[in-house]
């Protein structure tokens, strides 16, 4: 069947938004193929530095005849109702049908010539793609991000004739801008397409690209016993920036190797795109660099390598200058710049933010093994070279510097680690802290920033988290989880949610701070620090303010708490764990994470046995009766006493419940759930034996028998809500 060509070829498209936009080209496609009721065999998109491209195998050259079916108005409704109706039909009130009170438009529609659909589908796609940032350019009204310069289109190895803006369809393209014959050539379907933009040096599937690139890299590496620093993220967007990327070696000054290595891969990676190299076996770098030209030079690129080296030569003066500034001014005065810096308006400044992360710190140090005053002073000094000249340069090496900056003035090697460590982990690929001084600063500080902006109602949308809360919060999972810590949310929540609820008010006031504080402390609160500001407040204002920001709390105690347990499902999804066991243990009240995933996973485990599966049966059973029972009134409460009634299998449960009692508090207290688990295994039978054989409602022994139906489900409700169990 005939085979759809399309490319749209431009000016440079950033290499950020290449793979975002094959992805939208191949979408918009499909939608408006299959609203013309076709369904490709095969659609593939591809994206490069100046061209988007789409195949589509197996389409029919003409539509099929269609049958539409239209629903209307209601039979009485008003006429305004059936004339709009009919305008939109194209047809008069005798054509329609009368089906169930409404009327019913049927339209028949004869199929339309491809060419015609794809010439509609592309227009519409030109001008709909939802680029980020787009240009208007010339005196031309079409937008694009960058100038639209040619649409190869052919169906069939025919031409799709249309124009948009001026820019008529065709069948010729073009191949590399410099490289062997700049003329352009004819491509009448994907073959002749790819053979001859390969002839004319471009590659055109990015992940050949990146295969290209890797394989030049570790060549050339191989060939000086070097390796190469491998770097993900660098590696997508350079192929994105060449249509035949080589790669180039070159020299740097070994000079620069005395700064640290951060420093030296930030520079090469942020601002000339370059991959570090190191020596083969070695952990630091090496004085070389590896650059991806987008042409490949006679001389071998050494005129390529050579003025790139002077570039990155300028690029490492500058790091170095920053760094040698930097070491003659140190932590203090960076501590004094952070008053004068608003770390959020409602928040205060970065300073305030410091005294809260610091309090947070020396609360969770005891919590995780941390030496309290190391904690402290770590936390104190982690934000300080936000105000240092190397982080205003690149700010992706806030903390890993204030860590070189630590050891370079000779502090303690534990505090330095912490001011490095304490962003971590900043993805789902970067390892947790272990240290315990940077374990506590880590959590203050993630902590810190999920109370705060949950207490100024700056809470994550379905869509939006434009202060990576859900971060934050995976990032506190990991470092407890993957640390093995037992640390009780609740408490430890508690003063940072009261300091940040407080900060506002506190900061609102001037004169009447005194007042406030009067009424802190008349409310049993202990009086929070604070400045002099110049906006008045009166006392029973105060008073006020501070009474409902004790109230909210407990609220927003909740609420985060709430916001943990939706981030920890995600994390045990991804495990394999299923969310609803999540619900049932987190309704348990415990705010232990690593005792939840504990829970879970023996829960999980035992689920998966056939004493779990018919305990869990016999528990829904049990829960049914009970629920209809306590409709008709309130159920007997209290412990179930001894049976009188000649049943071996009413005997049997309650002794079996009686022997349960211990052993399964025992497991509980171990935190042994995988014993607990055991333990209520014990039950499988004598329930099963107790649902099949007792009548429950028997009105002579009806009130005990619900106390073991109920004793049943308190027993296992102490390991989980299973209620809240699907199945």
């Amino acid at each position: 069947m005939p085979q759809l060509l399309l490319e749209l070829f431009s000016e440079e498209i950033p290499a950020r938004m290449q793979a975002q936009a094959a992805k939208d080209l191949e979408r918009m496609a499909r939608e408006h193929l299959a609203a013309a009721g076709f369904l490709p065999e095969a659609l593939k998109t591809f994206a490069g530095p100046r061209r988007l491209t789409l195949v589509a195998e197996g389409l029919p050259l003409a539509q099929a005849d269609r049958k539409e079916e239209l629903k209307g108005p209601r039979v009485g409704a008003p006429p305004q109702a059936m004339e709009g109706f009919l305008r939109k039909a194209g047809l008069t009130q005798d054509q329609l049908v009368e089906r169930d009170g409404v009327y019913m438009a049927f339209i028949e529609k004869k199929g339309r010539p491809t060419p015609e659909i794809v010439a509609e589908m592309v227009e519409a796609i030109v001008r709909g793609f939802p680029w980020p940032k787009s240009m208007i350019w010339g005196t031309k009204k079409l937008r694009w991000v960058r100038p639209l310069k040619r649409i190869l289109c052919v169906l069939d190895r025919e031409v799709v004739p249309f124009a948009i803006e001026g820019i008529p369809s065709g069948d010729v393209t073009e191949g590399h801008r410099f490289m062997g014959d700049a003329q352009p050539f004819v491509a009448k379907d994907f073959d002749e397409y790819a053979a001859g933009l390969e002839a004319h040096f471009v590659v055109l599937d990015v992940e050949e690209r990146k295969e290209r690139i890797l394989e030049g890299c570790k060549t050339l590496c191989f060939a000086r016993h070097l390796e190469l620093v491998e770097d993900q993220g660098l590696l997508e967007e350079v192929a994105g920036l060449a249509e035949w990327p080589t790669p180039v070696l070159g020299d740097m000054d070994p000079v620069f190797l005395s700064l640290p290595p951060e420093v030296i891969r930030t520079s090469m990676r942020t601002h000339q795109k370059y991959f570090a190299v190191r020596k083969a076996g070695e952990a630091g770098l090496a004085p070389h660099f590896i650059t991806i030209a987008n042409i490949q030079a006679a001389d071998g690129g050494a005129v390529i390598a050579a003025g790139n080296a002077k570039v990155l030569s300028s690029r490492l003066s500058d790091a170095r200058f920053f760094w040698d500034e930097d070491v003659k001014v140190g932590f203090e005065p960076w501590l004094e710049k952070l008053n004068g810096v608003t770390f959020h308006a409602k928040l205060g400044t970065m300073a305030q933010r410091v005294e809260r992360i610091v309090a947070l710190a020396g609360e969770i140090a005891p919590l995780v093994g941390a030496d309290v005053a190391k904690t402290k002073e770590a936390a104190r000094l982690a934000k300080a070279d936000l105000a240092s000249q190397m982080v205003g340069e690149f700010p992706e090496l806030q903390g890993i510097m204030g860590g070189y900056y630590a050891r370079t003035f000779g502090l303690d090697g534990e505090i330095a680690d912490a001011v490095r460590d304490h962003y971590k982990p900043q993805g789902p690929s970067d390892a947790v802290p272990t240290a315990p001084v940077s374990i506590a600063v880590a959590l203050a500080d993630k902590l810190d920033t999920l109370v705060g902006f949950f207490s100024i109602d700056e809470k994550p949308t379905g869509s939006k988290d434009p202060y990576a809360l859900r971060r934050a919060a995976l990032g506190e999972i990991r470092i407890i989880l993957e640390n093995g810590l037992k640390i009780p949310f609740r408490d430890t929540l508690y003063s940072p949610v009261f300091d940040a609820v407080m900060a506002p008010i506190i900061a609102a006031a001037d004169s009447a701070a005194l007042k406030i504080r009067g009424a802190i402390v008349d409310l049993g609160l202990p009086a929070p620090e604070h400045k002099d500001v110049p906006l008045p407040i009166d006392e029973e204002e105060a008073v006020s303010k501070v009474k409902v920001a004790e109230e909210r709390v407990p609220v927003l105690t909740e609420e985060i708490l709430a916001f943990f347990a939706d981030r920890l499902k995600v994390t045990l999804r991804d495990q394999g764990k299923r969310h609803d066991l999540v619900d049932a243990v987190f309704a348990l009240g415990d705010d232990d994470l690593a005792r939840i995933v504990a829970r879970v996973e023996a829960l999980d485990g035992f689920l998966k046995t056939d004493d779990g599966k018919s305990l869990m049966a016999g528990y829904k059973r049990a829960s049914n009766i009970l629920k209809a029972e306590e409709k008709k009134g309130a159920l007997p409460v209290g412990a179930p006493e001894a049976p009188t009634a000649d049943s071996d299998a009413e005997v049997g449960l309650y002794n079996a419940l009686r022997l349960l009692a211990k052993p399964l508090k025992d497991a509980l207290d171990a935190e042994d759930f995988t014993g607990a688990m055991t333990q209520l295994a014990e039950l499988r039978g004598p329930v099963d034996a107790y649902l099949d054989g007792v009548f429950v409602n028997e009105p002579e022994h009806r009130d005990n028998r619900l106390k073991t139906l109920a004793a049943v489900r308190d027993a296992m409700g102490q390991v989980a809500d299973f209620s809240l169990i699907a199945g």
